[in-house]
Order: structure tokens, then sequence, then C-alpha cells
């Protein structure tokens, strides 16, 4: 972990503030995420960690506060936009289509790759046939990577939970991300599920160079694979450092780690 080089900031999270009605989600957050690191968002249960999230990739939009991607600052950035930057994200409760295969789910992260139309893919022919040619062995390569090789044809609603998490990550992977946002990637997952996936993040940051943003409830996992930690509590900040600096912080004891730790 301590080999690879992190880079400059990519996002930067300002002063976001989020309301729903009378009832405060986020409260003046700001923290930045920097190039090829595991920046880890963690708190307890209605922290505001994954409205966090949607306000990043475009699902919320705040009352205040920026958010700034590559040096662009935005106010507010409609989920599609966020795509096309480059930031991908898995869901806590997995959005997949469970009557596809393992392949066609992740053939659909690959839509903003298409550059013919939609009457040319439904006609395969020329240009459109070449382009999901082309398509299909990326994602064939991202179905090596995540060792699913022998799920290729398999309804995903079939699949085990662990596996059906796996595609997930698969399908985000598929749009290129430069910012991969994971939602609670191990949650009901047991020690073995959780292992594997742990060494998949890892390998994504490592040999793809993708930077992410992960939200997770099971420490150990987040002090082993995280550079820096921001913790959230009741929709305010109230730490932000190194692992280590985070374990040590008094807030954070109290509000989430509880004394034992």
């Amino acid at each position: 972990m301590a080999s690879k080089k992190i880079g400059e900031v990519i996002l930067d999270v300002q002063n976001i503030s989020l309301s729903f009605g009378g009832v405060k989600a986020l409260t003046d957050i700001s923290f930045n995420v920097r190039e090829h690191e595991i920046r880890a968002i963690i708190g307890p249960n209605g922290a505001g960690k994954s409205s966090m999230l949607n306000c990043i990739n475009g699902v919320y939009q705040p009352q205040q506060g920026s958010i700034t991607f590559r040096g662009q600052t935005f106010k507010h950035m409609n989920s599609r936009q966020v795509a096309e930057m480059g930031v991908a994200r898995t869901f806590q409760n997995l959005a997949l289509f469970k009557g596809m295969s393992v392949l066609d789910n992740i053939m659909t992260g690959r839509n903003l790759q298409m550059k013919t139309n939609v009457f040319q893919q439904a006609w395969r022919f020329g240009a459109a046939e070449r382009e999901e040619t082309a398509q299909r062995e990326k994602v064939e390569r991202i179905i090596d990577f995540l060792e699913i090789q022998a799920y290729r044809k398999t309804p995903v609603g079939r699949l085990p939970y662990g596996l059906q998490k796996r595609v997930d990550l698969g399908r985000a992977l598929a749009m290129e991300p430069q910012v991969l946002l994971l939602d609670e990637p191990m949650a009901g997952m047991n020690v073995e599920e959780k292992q594997d996936m742990c060494r998949f993040i890892l390998d994504v940051n490592d040999e793809f160079g993708t930077t992410i943003v992960l939200i997770e409830h099971d420490m150990g996992v987040v002090m082993d694979i995280s550079d820096r930690v921001v913790v959230l509590d009741y929709g305010k900040k109230i730490g932000d450092g190194a692992p280590d600096e985070v374990r040590a912080n008094e807030d954070v004891i109290r509000a989430y780690l509880g004394t034992s730790h």
C-alpha cells in the first residue's frame, strides 16, 4: 500500500449541505479525494454516507456547496453528466437486471461508450456489429478479471449474493470510470466473500489505477484497505485523516467505534 503513488486532488467536495424538508441530512461537509487513492466514508447508520455519495453522483442536488471534479466546479449535476465525466457507482441494494445474463448485465455498463444509434444496434449491421464485438471483448476482460467466467451466460438472479455483488462491480468497471463510488460493497457478505471483494477492490485500484470512494461498515476492512478515511455522524464531519489517526480520534471512538476499540 505504501509504495503506490497518490496524485493530486481529483474530487473536491466543499461545504455541502443537504436537507429534506426540515431534516438536515448533511451539514457543511468538506473533504477531497486524491487521484489513485482509496478514500473511505464511515459513520453510524443515518450518518449521511449514502446521501453524500448521492450528491457526488448527481442523484441529490445539495442546497449549498459545490463539487469540483478535475478542476471543473459544479453546483448541480445530473447523473448522466457525472457518468459521462467518468464517475461510476455501485449501489447498496443491487440494481441488476435479474433475468439477464452476467455478460448482458455488464454490457449495460458500456452504453456510454457506444457511438452507433439504437436503430443500428437493433439491426446489428456494419459499424454497429463491429462496435458490439469490440465492446464485448472489453466486457469479457472484466469477466476474466473478476473470475466469473463460469457464470457468463447465467441469469444474475440465480447467482449467490456475493457473486451478484461482483457483477454489480463489473458493470461499474465497464464504464471505465476514473472515480468509482462503492456503496457498502461488502454488506451482507460472509468472511470469504468479503476477502474476495477486498482483493478485487485493491486490484481495481492498483491495476486499473481507478480512484475509489468507499462506504463500508466493516471497520477491519476500512482500516486495512483505505488510504484516508472521512467520518460522518448525524450529517456532520467529525474526523478526517489516515486510518490510524481516525482510529485514535476521541470523537470517532465515541460516535462510532465504541470505547472497547
